[in-house]
């Protein structure tokens, strides 16, 4: 068992900044540091964990009492030979010590002197995509690991589709264990040949590509002499310089409503996070779907009211103006609407093991809103090997096996209860996104991104809202106020409901 270094052990005032200022002066400097966030995924044993546990260790990242905890595990039940085994750093679940692998999702923070980092590690078990898809959600860079010696494998194509549909736009191939194909730049030549040619019609826009050995540390922290043919940069020059856009969008105010807030009679505000764009105290603002207008009287916070408010920052809104808002509906900019319907066209992956029901129908929550949903239609599936289209049209899918599995990606049509206010995914992370729930289990059954509305007139079947007509059952006047706040809450509930008085 190879010995660890304890003079690599850190601190938070370590490197230059260790000695030379303040605790305070550390952590303001520290502050203003940016933050990335990034995503490890590939296949079972490809060394994600270890090659987190490794970018700790030689950053300087670990204490003295960490490092002596890893090397007793490390005898005890590591699976790295006579190495430590860094992944036992990650895989904190007891059932992932004894397998071996990870289960589980699990988020890390540490910094260097240049930035902030959070890393989402989810397992790459074929079993556990949900994971791989919560981690990623909210990264700005993914790191596909393969292992040098299988190359290219369908779970690469799966993550690094999913990548693409999530909108992550820098994509770092590592190829893993290059200390067992004896360091060749042939072998990593040929992998990114492979790799390139399946990412590139899939419009991610920054590919890096680096070859590394997680548990020797070449090329993970410094650069290795042990492939001399390599010009580009270590993993962690890379994570450290790669330049990140604003994620959010500041463009298109969205503000959807999670609670109104009334703690007496002289304050009624709307509770929420700005999903994307700004807001200014003074905005005029349109409440969906009444329509209704106001302006902008005050944006209070637990420290005091402020001028402006962006994403995603937790706020909350009053109006100048007394207007009937609840949880789920949204404020935006009257001069700048979001797409409003019951029909969209949507990319989505199905994360429950139970087989999808296409007579079923879902609870749909996009943003704070809720609504029953159906899927409407099936237009086709993505075989992730090839990128091909599998429809029942071109002859490529049996009617049998239109309903969708476990891990399957397909573009569908669905039809909601209520109308909702959405964007494109792609224009719009915030509001472009949803999840499908079973009404059932509960279960997360798929999540989605929204790529445009469908018109009426292209719907295959229309799902009818129910219609209370109150004066055709001789309901009498003065009990409509009841009724139509008896139907608000269930349209909040995800259950619309069509009234004629």
């Amino acid at each position: 068992m190879e010995e660890l270094d304890k003079s690599k052990s850190g601190n938070p005032m370590e490197g230059e900044a260790r000695g030379k200022m303040s605790i305070e002066e550390f952590l303001a400097k520290d502050e203003q540091k940016d933050l990335l966030r990034f995503l490890t995924a590939g296949s079972v044993d490809d060394g994600k964990s270890t090659l987190i546990g490794r970018l700790l260790f030689d950053s300087k990242k670990l204490y003295e009492d960490q490092l002596d905890a890893l090397e007793r595990d490390s005898k005890r039940m590591g699976n790295a030979g006579e190495h430590i085994d860094y992944a036992l750093l990650l895989d904190r679940l007891k059932a992932e010590r004894e397998q071996g692998i990870t289960i589980d999702l699990a988020y890390l923070y540490f910094s260097t002197n240049n930035r902030k980092f959070i890393i989402a590690d989810p397992p790459g078990h074929e079993q556990y995509p949900r994971n791989m898809i919560t981690g990623g959600s909210t990264a700005n860079l993914a790191v596909i690991l393969v292992d040098a010696r299988t190359g290219v494998i369908t779970q690469t194509r799966r993550h690094t589709y999913l990548v693409s549909l999530l909108g992550i736009k820098h994509v770092v191939l590592a190829v893993n264990k290059m200390d067992l194909v004896d360091y060749s730049k042939d072998v990593f030549d040929k992998i990114v040949a492979e790799y390139t040619a399946f990412i590139s019609p899939l419009g991610v826009p920054d590919v890096q590509c680096i070859p590394l050995s997680a548990l020797e540390g070449d090329n993970v922290v410094e650069k290795s002499d042990r492939t001399p043919w390599y010009e580009g940069p270590a993993l962690l020059e890379f994570l450290e310089t790669v330049h990140i856009g604003n994620d959010h969008n500041l463009n298109d105010f969205r503000y959807p409503v999670q609670y109104v807030l009334r703690p007496n009679l002289d304050f009624r505000g709307f509770c929420g996070k700005v999903a994307s764009g700004v807001i200014r105290k003074g905005d005029e603002v349109v409440a969906l779907p009444s329509g209704k207008r106001s302006h902008v009287k005050s944006i209070v916070t637990y420290d005091g009211e402020l001028d402006y408010a962006f994403p995603p920052m937790s706020v909350t809104l009053t109006l100048e103006d007394e207007i009937d808002v609840s949880r789920g509906e949204m404020l935006v900019h009257p001069d700048n609407m979001p797409l409003v319907g019951r029909n969209f066209e949507a990319m989505i992956v199905w994360m429950d093991e139970e087989k999808m029901d296409m007579e079923k129908s879902f609870f749909l929550k996009q943003t704070t809103n809720t609504s029953r949903t159906r899927i409407d239609s099936i237009k086709y599936k993505v075989d992730i090997n090839t990128m091909e289209h599998l429809s029942v049209e071109n002859g490529r899918l049996a009617k049998e096996d239109v309903p969708m599995q476990l891990n399957q990606i397909a573009h569908v049509v669905l039809t909601s209860s209520k109308e909702l206010f959405f964007d494109p995914y792609t224009k719009n992370k915030a509001t472009g996104a949803f999840i499908l729930i079973d009404p059932i289990t509960n279960n997360t059954s798929a999540v989605g991104m929204i790529i445009n509305q469908v018109a009426d007139k292209d719907m295959h079947n229309q799902m009818e809202l129910p219609v209370l007509n109150l004066p055709k059952l001789g309901i009498a006047p003065e009990h409509y106020d009841a009724i139509k706040r008896a139907v608000k809450e269930l349209e909040r509930q995800g259950i619309a409901i069509e009234l004629k008085v």
